[in-house]
Formats: structure tokens, C-alpha cells, sequence
């Protein structure tokens, strides 16, 4: 224990501002370090549909997988189960390929139906801009056909008394 205190120290000289500061708490001076420092993520995370079909997929292949390995194991045993865990194994395989295949169209899906904006040159939101904008052309209309019926029509009036 007295080697890797040595050790410590020895290094501690040529350490960085994360090494000083444990040798400080070491001393007493109570200073807390934690242990992780979160960084921001680099991409968004996958909306809940897509993530649970990635979730449901991962289950399936990893369950496949090891009914494969147990497959092979129980034919070089020679196993009476080897025969069965084959046929299973067949169909676990077109199990996880539609797994894997539904995460694909539920994230082409969920794509269409709320549009990409993570990029500037995105046609959902261009969509979005002309649609909004349509809306707003129409609520403006509205309003005024509502003041000209509220107003009498219009018809015959010459001023607002």
C-alpha cells in the first residue's frame, strides 16, 4: 500500500487539474469530484416508436442467437434436442429479420409522418411554413366576413353611427 501511495504521489507532481484536485479531498481540504461529466449528445434521440421497435429487435436477434449456439452445441452432442432447436432456430431467424424490418418501416414511417427538421433543407418544414400560412390567410378571411356581418353588411351605410 505504501509502493502505490509513493506511486501516487510521484505522479501526482505531473498531474492534471483533476489529479491536484484529488489530492486536495485526500488532504482533507473536502472537495467533491463527480464521478461523470455529461456531455451533449451529438444527435437527438430516437422518437419512442422507433425506439421501442429497436428495443423489440435487439430482444429477438440476441434470443436468436444464443437458440442458434445452443443449436449447434446440442448437434455436436449429439443431443436428441438438436433437431428441434434447429427448427426453432429457422424460425426465430425470419422472426428477427421481421424485427429488424420493422424497425426500418417504423422509422421510414414516423419520418413521413412528422417530417425531418433536423436539417435546413427540409421539405416538412417548407410543408409546415406554406400550411401555416395558408391557416393564417383563412383566420384572417374569417375575421373579416365577421366584422362586415357585424357591422349590418355594409349595404346602404354611410357611416359607422
Amino acid at each position: 500500500m505504501a509502493g502505490a501511495d509513493l506511486a501516487f504521489e510521484a505522479g501526482a507532481e505531473h498531474a492534471s487539474e483533476a489529479g491536484e484536485r484529488f489530492v486536495a479531498e485526500s488532504e482533507g481540504q473536502g472537495y467533491y469530484r463527480p464521478l461523470w461529466v455529461e456531455e451533449p449528445a451529438d444527435r437527438r434521440r430516437l422518437p419512442d416508436p422507433v425506439r421501442t421497435a429497436a428495443v423489440r429487435a435487439v430482444i429477438i436477434i440476441a434470443v436468436t442467437l444464443i437458440q442458434a449456439m445452443v443449436a449447434f452445441l446440442c448437434t455436436l452432442a449429439g443431443s436428441w434436442l438438436a433437431f428441434p432447436m434447429v427448427l426453432s432456430s429457422v424460425a426465430s431467424t425470419v422472426v428477427a429479420t421481421w424485427g429488424a424490418l420493422d424497425v426500418w418501416v417504423t422509422r421510414q414511417v414516423w419520418n413521413q409522418r412528422n417530417g425531418v427538421v433536423s436539417e435546413p433543407s427540409s421539405t416538412a418544414r417548407a410543408l409546415r411554413r406554406e400550411r401555416r400560412k395558408a391557416r393564417r390567410q383563412e383566420r384572417t378571411a374569417e375575421r373579416a366576413k365577421e366584422r362586415i356581418r357585424r357591422r349590418g353588411g355594409g349595404a346602404g351605410q354611410l357611416s359607422h353611427s
